[in-house]
């Protein structure tokens, strides 16, 4: 599923949304809102050509994005 490129956006226990990269214990970038730390999550894995997940505040994984070379590329 999630290789080491790959970049994470969740809720902390203080109320702040962190980035962090999958398998790293400290975080990329932290900020006070979601939408802020999706964006950044997005910006960063574009450049390593990898994948950005989204966690809801349930901890579930909401949203997924895809950068770089998708072995199931959409059809048209």
């Amino acid at each position: 599923m999630a290789n080491e490129d790959d970049y994470l956006t969740s809720r902390r226990t203080d109320g702040t949304w962190a980035v962090r990269r999958v398998g790293a214990s400290r975080a990329a970038s932290i900020h006070t809102r979601q939408s802020d730390a999706w964006k950044e999550a997005r910006r960063l894995a574009r450049g390593a050509g990898s994948e950005a997940f989204l966690k809801g505040r349930d901890g579930k994984i909401r949203t997924r994005n895809s950068y770089g070379s998708d072995l199931f590329p959409p059809r048209g």
